[in-house]
């Protein structure tokens, strides 16, 4: 038999070698190229499990995010219903809370739900970071958790001041205030989400614990309504009230705003800061803590129209001291 000698066997073998190792180079590289980008994972576990944008605003219960403070002869009932979260300062919670509250720091919000059964009621000033955090731990999978609208402005009139202060006519006679109609919607891509998770549960919690971490993003009235054009602004208004109570320039108005009919692809992820605002601060926190989920470098505009434009003449529903006022329901302190 003839026999060949080691080198010539090793000479023949090596192209081959290159060859196949190239081509499961190229074949890994093709896997990857193809994988589904992690914000299209998480987003289609959202949709698939109500929890749309939409359904953060409104639970597949019906339960709106937000719930008023009773009536004085429903108070037992209201207080019993919930575990109630108070995320204000301690100094602040020992001076006047409701009755059986828990005085929560915002970090601590998801590991605190974990520890109840009971529909989770969260409080704070003005309702505004008490609806961001409504807006996250429904994401996280507590979908029974509401805010108490007007936080505990609305709760007493003792507590009313930081709403009293804040509301303002800034807008009234600013350039930057429109009543013209909306510009064009434009459609953008969607954004980029760093993980090494795959399962889009995982990736949605992982998203809502960094967003948590954070705590709440919010920007002043005036600094928007003074340079509109450092903004990506959308205006959450209906049509009706967009040209009616005016609006900041250029703001947009993206309306519906979900993920399954592609509405949300309105929205620029490049913007150095997307800003949504809405009457009272409270609607735009729950969108804004949904869309920093989403990988958007969003911030609610702070107390909403009340803070731009409060004594606007066609403005009749959430106006604080017109339809809204805070009530004297009883607090404890210790």
């Amino acid at each position: 038999m003839k026999k060949f000698h080691p080198l010539l066997i090793l000479s023949l073998l090596l192209p081959a070698l290159f060859l196949t190792s190239c081509d499961r180079g190229d074949e890994l590289e093709s896997v990857d190229l193809v994988s589904t980008p992690a914000f299209e994972v998480m987003t289609d576990y959202m949709v698939q499990n109500n929890l749309d944008i939409n359904n953060i605003i409104t639970n597949a219960d019906g339960e709106m995010f937000v719930v008023g403070a009773p009536a004085e002869a429903d108070l037992t009932t209201f207080l019993d219903t919930y575990y109630i979260m108070d995320i204000r300062s301690s100094a602040d919670f020992l001076t006047g809370h409701i009755s059986g509250a828990h005085n929560v720091a915002f970090k601590d919000i998801l590991t605190t739900a974990a520890t109840t059964t009971k529909p989770i009621l969260v409080v704070c000033y003005t309702g505004q970071t008490a609806c961001y955090a409504t807006a996250l731990l429904r994401l996280y999978g507590y979908s029974r958790t509401r805010a108490l609208k007007w936080g505990m402005a609305g709760w007493n009139s003792a507590n009313a001041g930081p709403w009293n202060s804040s509301i303002s006519d800034i807008a009234k006679n600013s350039t930057n205030w429109s009543y013209a109609g909306a510009p064009a919607n434009i459609k953008f891509d969607d954004p980029e989400i760093s993980t090494n998770l795959k399962d889009g549960q995982a990736i949605l919690k992982e998203r809502v614990e960094a967003v948590v971490a954070e705590g709440f993003k919010g920007v002043n009235a005036g600094d928007v309504l003074n340079n509109p054009g450092g903004y990506f602004i959308n205006n959450y208004f209906s049509e009706a009230d967009y040209t009616g109570f005016g609006h900041i320039s250029s703001a947009y108005r993206i309306l519906p705003l979900t993920l399954a009919d592609d509405s949300y692809k309105s929205l620029d992820p490049e913007a150095n800061t997307l800003v949504t605002y809405c009457y009272t601060g409270q609607t735009s926190a729950v969108i804004t803590a949904t869309l920093r989920v989403l990988g958007y470098n969003a911030a609610s505009l702070k107390f909403g129209m009340n803070g731009l434009f409060n004594s606007n003449p066609a403005f009749k529903s959430n106006q604080w001291q017109g339809d809204s006022h805070p009530k004297d329901l009883p607090v404890v302190s210790n």
